[in-house]
C-alpha cells in the first residue's frame, strides 16, 4: 500500500525557508521510499514565511504599497489578496529585520506602516483581513497603525467617523498569550529583544496602562488583559479593542484553511519541525498544534530540530520521536549553512523513514 507522508516543517530561521526544509525531507523521504507521496505543507505560525504559506495554500496575487518602516522611512511591503481576503505579515512593514542593531529602539519604533497596509487592503475591497503578528520591533500598542488607518480614512480626524471598517473581519495569528501590562505584558517580555534597557521597559508599561485606560474609556469596554493583547508589542490589543479582532495560533487558522484534518486522514506520517525545539513547543508553538491535530486521526509525527533540549518531555507530549539534525559537537556557525542544514534534515529524515532509533 502506498504511503502517504506529510512534511509540515517550520521555517529554521535565517538559515532555511520552510518551503526549503521541506524538500530536504522530501529528498530524504524518497531516497529510502521512492514509491511514498509526500504532500509538502509550508507553514508558518504568523511570522517569518506567513505571507508565502498562505499563498501555497490559497494562492492569490501579491500586493506591493510603499509604506513606513518603524523609523517612518519608505519602504515597498507586500501583501496577499484571494478575492476579498487579504493576507497581512505585519514584519513586512513592522519588523525587527527592517533596522540594524543599532537602529533598534521600542521608544519611537511604529507600527504605521501595519495600519497603512490594512487601510490599502481596505480600499482594495477585502473584507476578510487575517493578520500575521510575527516578529515586530514595535512596542507601541498599535498606536501607530491606528493613527495611519485615521489619516487614511477619517474625515474630522478621529477614529468614530471611519465608516470604512464596518463590517470588516480581522483576524490576528498568534501564538502569544500574554496580556498587553504587567510582568507578563508586552514591554517587559518582549521589548527587550527589541532594544529595550530597563528603564524604557518600564516606560513603556506605563505607556501601555495610560493608552488602556483612555481606550477604555472611549469603548466602555477594555481587552487588555484578552489572550494575545501583549503580541507584537500590543498590536494584538489594538485589533482586539479598535477593530474587534478574533485571535487564533497562527497555525491553526493554516491548516484549517488548507484542509489539513482531511488529509490526516490517509497520512501514515507527519514531519515537523523548527530551529530549536524544547519544552516551550509545547506552549502553542507551530509544531504543537500540528501534534494535537495529528493525534485526534492516531497518526504519528516525528519532531526535528537544529537543537533539541527536554526530548523527554516532547516526547511524553506524544511525538514518536524526536531527533537533532546536527551531529554531535557541530558549531553553530556551520549548522546554520544552508547547504549543511539541507543535507541534515534529508539524512535525518532518511534514517526515520527507515525506522531506526539510535540516533542522539
Amino acid at each position: 500500500m502506498k504511503q502517504t507522508i506529510i512534511t509540515a516543517i517550520d521555517s529554521f530561521k535565517g538559515c532555511l525557508t520552510s518551503q526549503e526544509a521541506n524538500q530536504a525531507a522530501t529528498e530524504g523521504i524518497m531516497s529510502k521510499r521512492p514509491d511514498a507521496e509526500v504532500i509538502q505543507i509550508p507553514v508558518s505560525d504568523g511570522g517569518e514565511g506567513w505571507l508565502e504559506a498562505f499563498r501555497y495554500v490559497l494562492g492569490g496575487d501579491m500586493r506591493e504599497q510603499t509604506v513606513r518602516d518603524p523609523l517612518m522611512r519608505p519602504i515597498t511591503a507586500h501583501y496577499l489578496v484571494n478575492g476579498d481576503t487579504a493576507v497581512i505579515e505585519i514584519a513586512q512593514a513592522s519588523g525587527l529585520p527592517l533596522l540594524t542593531a543599532e537602529e533598534r529602539n521600542p521608544m519611537v519604533a511604529t507600527s504605521y506602516g501595519t495600519g497603512q497596509l490594512v487601510a490599502d487592503a481596505v480600499r482594495q475591497g477585502c473584507r476578510d483581513i487575517i493578520v500575521g503578528l510575527g516578529g515586530s520591533a514595535t512596542s507601541d500598542c498599535g498606536i501607530g497603525m491606528i493613527r495611519a488607518i485615521i489619516d487614511s480614512f477619517a474625515k474630522h480626524g478621529t477614529w468614530d467617523d471611519i465608516q470604512e471598517l464596518k463590517d470588516i473581519r480581522f483576524t490576528i495569528a498568534s501564538d502569544v498569550t500574554n496580556p498587553l501590562c504587567g510582568k507578563n505584558g508586552a514591554a517587559h517580555v518582549f521589548a527587550p529583544q527589541k532594544g529595550a534597557t530597563p528603564e524604557m521597559v518600564l516606560s513603556l508599561d506605563d505607556r501601555a496602562r495610560r493608552f488602556a485606560a483612555v481606550s477604555a474609556r472611549h469603548f466602555g469596554f477594555d481587552r487588555q488583559d484578552m489572550p494575545g493583547a501583549g503580541a507584537a508589542g500590543g498590536l494584538g490589543y489594538a485589533f482586539l479593542q479598535y477593530l474587534n479582532a478574533t485571535c487564533r495560533p497562527g497555525i491553526d487558522l493554516l491548516l484549517d484553511a488548507i484542509h489539513f484534518d482531511e488529509m490526516l486522514e490517509k497520512a501514515s506520517l507527519v514531519i515537523t519541525g523548527e530551529g530549536s525545539a524544547d519544552r516551550q513547543t509545547l506552549m502553542g508553538k507551530l509544531p504543537y498544534g500540528i501534534l494535537k491535530r495529528a493525534k485526534d486521526h492516531q497518526v504519528p509525527v516525528s519532531l526535528i530540530a537544529g537543537r533539541i533540549s527536554d526530548r523527554q518531555t516532547l516526547l511524553d507530549a506524544g511525538f514518536s520521536q524526536v531527533e537533532c539534525i546536527n551531529p554531535a559537537n557541530t558549531p553553530l556557525s556551520e549548522a546554520i549553512k544552508p547547504e549543511v542544514a539541507r543535507k541534515n534534515i534529508s539524512t535525518t529524515i532518511s534514517k526515520i523513514i527507515l525506522g531506526k532509533q539510535e540516533l542522539k
